[in-house]
């Protein structure tokens, strides 16, 4: 089973399906953020494209990152949830995917990507983290797709533009 949840931004809308049945735990984490209004006001502050990465990166990605940055002043409003790998769920990190950003498993919560191409090194097995975990991939940008793109191009030189993109609602779309 899938939710769709609408994501509106300064540049447009897009609609992300949430797969419940293939990645409970994650899809749980990111339903929970749409439902308490969370990510309401929150921005696309990292865009990395093979031109900003580091030259020294070996397996480079593009991804569009968004969600809240967490810090211990201001912490995420839930704790970090246990990671759910590609392994597991059977997703993978196709063009449009999203998934959650992480450090260590375990780590992620409140930070999320979504891929701009296929992405096989965030994978498990993968190697963009040195631990080959890979990330937790839970749904599929199903509309929208230009808006993700149109964020996409407004990347800089660096991974963290001057002007992050602002997201002003996320919600779930009810059937009609």
């Amino acid at each position: 089973m899938t939710v769709p949840v609408l994501i509106e931004t300064e540049l447009g809308s897009f609609t992300v399906d949430v797969d419940e049945s293939s990645a409970p735990l994650t899809a749980r984490n990111f339903l929970d953020y749409v439902d308490g209004r969370h990510l309401d006001g929150a921005s696309a502050y990292r865009i990395v494209t093979l031109a900003n990465q580091p030259a020294e990166t070996v397996h480079k990605i593009e991804v569009v990152q968004w969600g809240i940055q967490s810090s211990e002043e201001q912490p995420a409003p839930f704790p970090n949830i246990a990671h759910e790998t590609t392994e597991q769920t059977g997703l993978r990190h196709k063009h449009m995917t999203i998934s959650m950003a992480r450090l260590a498993p375990g780590s992620a919560g409140s930070e999320f990507f979504i891929c701009i191409g296929d992405q096989p090194e965030l994978d498990f097995g993968g190697q963009r983290n040195p631990d080959g975990q890979g990330f937790a991939a839970f749904g599929t940008v199903v509309q929208g797709q230009d808006t993700v793109l149109s964020i996409f191009a407004r990347a800089e030189a660096s991974e963290y533009p001057a002007t992050p993109i602002k997201f002003s609602r996320c919600t779930r779309v009810q059937p009609a």
